[in-house]
């Protein structure tokens, strides 16, 4: 699946010089690219290609060893994450009960797919594969909101809850 970022890079100073400091930690040290890049997702949120290529110049490798590192571990996004971050289970028994078309209607709701963040940086979308809720298949979460037995028709009233309440559940 290709990644695609709707939202502009947008590091600050400050989160500039944090990313030195860690880098300056790591620099001579053996292996020392993993942490930098874990450090790195914490101070941004995730990893754009402007940051790789600071880590990748800092410690002196490449930016192709940098993002296949970044690529190869699901630990580490790419694209940046929304303030809300909705997952939606795949596993099999939220799939057999249609999560597969609640994830469609979250997608078409906010106009992005699975992977990707809305312009305004409000909701972040993935998938997964189990949230151990299978009882309650299907099973969407929004950030630790846990919401079961869903239709797509619920959807809507679900996520318009974020933008109103600026933030779930009561």
């Amino acid at each position: 699946m290709k990644e695609k970022n709707l939202i502009p890079f947008n590091g600050t100073e400050a989160q500039e010089q944090e990313l030195k400091k860690v880098i300056a930690e790591h620099r001579d040290q053996p292996g020392g690219l993993m942490p930098t890049l874990q450090k790195a997702q914490g101070i941004y949120g995730y990893l754009p290609i402007e940051v790789q290529k600071m880590i990748a110049d800092g410690l002196g490798i490449s930016l192709s060893e940098v993002y296949g590192v970044a690529t190869f571990y699901s630990q580490f996004s790419l694209t940046p994450k929304g303030k809300h971050r909705i997952s939606v289970c795949l596993g099999t028994a939220c799939y057999v009960k249609g999560s597969d078309k609640v994830l469609e209607a979250v997608e078409n709701r906010l106009g992005i797919k699975s992977g990707e963040c809305t312009q305004d940086g409000m909701f972040s979308i993935d998938s997964c594969r189990c949230v151990g809720a299978c009882g309650l298949a299907p099973v969407m979460l929004v950030d630790e909101d846990v919401y079961g037995k869903l239709t797509p028709d619920q959807v809507g009233k679900i996520l318009d809850s974020y933008l109103e309440n600026k933030g779930g559940n009561e």
